[in-house]
């Protein structure tokens, strides 16, 4: 055959090859929402309706075919319906299906990655908080238990060990799962449950192709990250525990007597949403009275919010759930996880500091922050080198993988610019061109917040004015040097709580009138077990091993205030989750330890609102609120009513058919929150109602403090409320009237705030303009 022959063969053959390709019927994951009550008679449970209705589909089982069984999870309690594996034709044919409300695609989400119980007040000489005694309290907190949905869990930690502990709850319905390197034997009166969903995970990795399949199916955590929020939440009394040599003491979660539950539903390349809602249904059936979730999307209308459905079920319940806010702070609307039935946490710093310093040629020191722990870089100055970016080599001066010269870094300490990749990757990327160490300066886009990280090398963290200065150094300086040194660990540091610069921010632009984050919890440098499957920084070069470690994130933040709601559940058994998470907002406080208002990392100026919610969390009062503001699952129904959800999209959050919405509020802010969220949109007048519940004592007395911006005014009717007995409801009435020219300032914020002698209930509010 002659070669152009040859060539128009092969070109042929490709072109034919490619074209099979093409009429492939490429398969994704699908969740499909069924009409729950249109079951037929015949079929004797939901699966079997459901897998009848898949097959209708005629779909393939051949062998060998990986995706052969295109049934993945059956949903019965946070959700009505199924996760399958479809191609684009077999989901819009199932869609014409009568039964079927809605088929959404998989979605994808991200992780929100010994001194908090001291800084929360927790740990008090006299044993008593507000009146229960902490030997009561930890007996009734036997009694919670607290699901995690997350990477899973290190059974082997000692925040597991069960010392002390009765036995499980007669009403746990969970299990231990077998797994080859996870014995269902691993579990104890401590950790209670541990179970495994990764179907959605395979399907969108494409399991039996690849280096995927060396991931075990198993509850094991092998990302640490699962194992950190477990313990934070419950983890048992650890003496002596550090991460080397960093933050010794005793760890402890918030509720080290209350019982954990781990569900993995998170591997190697995130979190599926139908792995998630698999993780929440047999949560809800295992018999949880907390739900975790450390992890989140982007903002989605509830009725496509697979966390907001699922939360929606454990709620009605009575299952309290909490969700981190999001890592995508400062940038304002940047929240997840905002539904009003979830309890949205945002980050804070500790009073707890591990600084570390940069002593330049020119005799200044500058401090910075460091979890450092090796043998540091002796006690000589060094050269130091910055590569500003350039056409040449932009990478350089963020270190990205590969950018950086060995013949110009050997021996050196290199400044490495915050962003784009992974702050502890900059560290390797140095350490991998012959650097001896780095400095790691913040940008206009990181501000003044500081993170400490385990380095694989000497480094310093700096904000952005020092690491200004320190750029600007190296390039005026003939002979630029420094010298790295690590100070330890440092208590009672002020002013703290400031709000993280990471943390995710309002306004919530789902739903505008409603006020979220809804608080903050500690989530900067926080100290919690740890797997010992990976190093402390989570590199794959990081060899180290260590039973705890120390993380920043929201996702360190959520699991605090989900063991305290463990606390006030235990506390207060007959509560629903909106009256604890009333109780946690309204004592929530708003003033750093130095007695300033809470600052923001970001640039250190006052904190809103829209970046700290109601506060920071203050359990011991959050015990004895004095009143709360409670809301029902018709309450949350009447307000998506009021947000003119058509039927059918209300019956996919609230999972039964015939809602009437002849109930609904004049204005979504009309729910019964304990916050308010103002928005002046073509008219000057807004009149919220609330309710308050009295959970203090009979007889109370409490009169009203209203505040706000000066262009506007506020009018709270009556502004006393006298309550006779326990449980007695009081309504009041807010009038906002926005002045004329205030449409001049787009934003501002205010508070009402409930008193007498024992009790200061406070809610805060946040007012915004728009076409006025």
């Amino acid at each position: 055959m002659g070669s152009v022959s040859t060539f128009f063969f092969f070109l042929l053959l490709i072109i034919t090859l490619f074209s099979q390709c093409q009429s492939l019927p490429f398969k994704k994951t699908y969740i499909v929402h069924m009409k729950d009550h249109d079951k037929p008679t015949v079929y004797p449970t939901h699966h079997d309706w459901y897998s009848s209705t898949l097959q209708s589909l005629s779909i393939s089982t051949d062998s060998d075919d990986i995706d052969s069984d295109p049934f993945l999870y059956s949903y019965t309690t946070a959700y009505n319906g199924f996760a399958a594996s479809l191609n684009e034709q077999q989901a819009k044919t199932l869609l014409q299906n009568d039964a079927v409300l809605g088929i959404y695609e998989d979605t994808f989400y991200h992780l929100h990655t010994t001194r908090t119980p001291q800084f929360l007040g927790l740990e008090t000489e006299t044993g008593l908080w507000e009146g229960h005694r902490t030997q009561e309290l930890d007996q009734a907190s036997h009694d919670v238990i607290i699901g995690v949905l997350d990477t899973g869990v290190w059974p082997e930690s000692l925040s597991f060990n069960d010392n002390g502990l009765p036995q499980i709850p007669t009403r746990w319905r969970g299990a231990c799962e077998n797994a080859p390197d996870f014995n269902s034997s691993v579990c104890n009166r401590k950790l209670i449950g541990a179970r495994s969903f990764s179907r959605g995970f395979h399907m969108a990795s494409g399991y039996g192709k690849g280096d995927k399949d060396k991931e075990i199916v198993s509850p094991r955590d092998s990302d640490g990250h699962g194992t950190h929020t477990a313990s934070t939440a419950a983890g048992s009394h650890v003496g002596n525990a550090s991460f080397l040599g960093y933050a010794a003491g005793t760890a402890r979660g918030m509720a080290p007597q209350a019982r954990v539950a781990a569900y993995k539903v998170c591997w190697t390349d995130g979190c599926f949403a139908s792995d998630i809602l698999a993780g929440m249904d047999r949560a809800i059936q295992d018999g949880v009275d907390v739900l975790s979730l450390s992890l989140g999307g982007g903002s989605a209308p509830y009725f496509h919010d697979t966390i907001a459905i699922g939360a929606f079920a454990a709620v009605e319940r009575g299952i309290f759930v909490s969700c981190s806010a999001g890592n995508s702070g400062p940038t304002k609307a940047s929240l997840a996880n905002v539904a009003p039935w979830i309890m949205t946490v945002g980050a804070g710093t500790l009073d707890r500091d591990f600084p570390a310093y940069a002593t330049l040629g020119n005799k200044k020191r500058f401090s910075g922050v460091s979890l450092y722990s090796g043998k540091g870089m002796g006690n000589k100055p060094v050269s130091l080198v910055y590569f500003k970016g350039s056409n040449s080599n932009q990478s350089a001066s963020i270190c990205l993988a590969g950018s950086l010269n060995p013949d110009l870094v050997r021996g050196k300490v290199v400044i490495c610019d915050r962003g784009i990749n992974a702050r502890v990757e900059k560290g390797k990327v140095v350490k991998e061109a012959g650097g001896i160490g780095m400095i790691l300066a913040n940008t206009v886009a990181s501000g003044e917040e500081l993170v400490a990280d385990s380095h694989l090398l000497p480094a310093v963290a700096v904000g952005r004015i020092v690491g200004d200065e320190i750029r600007e150094y190296v390039s005026s300086d003939s002979n630029p040097t420094a010298l790295l040194s690590f100070g330890g660990t440092v208590l009672n540091v002020r002013p703290s709580p400031v709000v993280a610069a990471f943390s995710s921010r309002g306004p919530n632009m789902i739903t505008k009138e409603i006020l979220k984050p809804d608080v903050i919890g500690p989530g900067v440098n926080i100290l919690a077990g740890w797997s010992e499957a990976v190093g402390p920084s989570g590199l794959v070069e990081d060899t180290r091993k260590t039973q705890f470690n120390i993380m920043s994130g929201t996702s360190m933040s959520c699991p605090h205030i989900s063991g305290l709601a463990a606390l006030l559940k235990a506390a207060h058994p007959t509560w629903s989750p909106s009256a604890i998470k009333s109780a946690l907002m309204t004592t929530a406080y708003i003033h750093d330890n130095s007695k300033s208002p809470l600052r923001d990392a970001a640039d250190r100026s006052f904190s809103t609102p829209w970046a700290h919610g109601a506060g920071h969390v203050n359990p011991q009062k959050a015990l004895s609120p004095g009143l709360v503001y409670d809301a029902s699952t018709r309450d949350y129904i009447t307000f998506l009513c009021s947000l003119n959800y058509n039927p059918e999209q209300i019956q996919l959050i609230v999972k039964r058919r015939g809602v009437n919405c002849t109930r609904k509020f004049s204005n979504p802010g009309q729910l019964n929150y304990p916050s308010f969220s103002i928005v002046f949109s073509g008219k000057r007048v807004v009149r919220y109602t609330r309710i308050l519940t009295n959970v203090g004592e009979a007889g109370s007395v409490y009169n009203v403090v209203a505040d706000g911006p000066s262009t506007v005014g506020i009018i709270v009717k009556p502004s006393r409320l006298v309550f006779e007995k326990v449980g007695e409801r009081k309504r009041y009435t807010v009038t906002f009237v926005s002045k004329k020219g205030a449409g001049a300032v787009r934003n501002g914020f205010g508070s009402i705030l409930w008193s007498n002698a024992q009790h200061q209930v406070r809610s805060p509010v946040a007012f915004a303009w728009t076409n006025l």
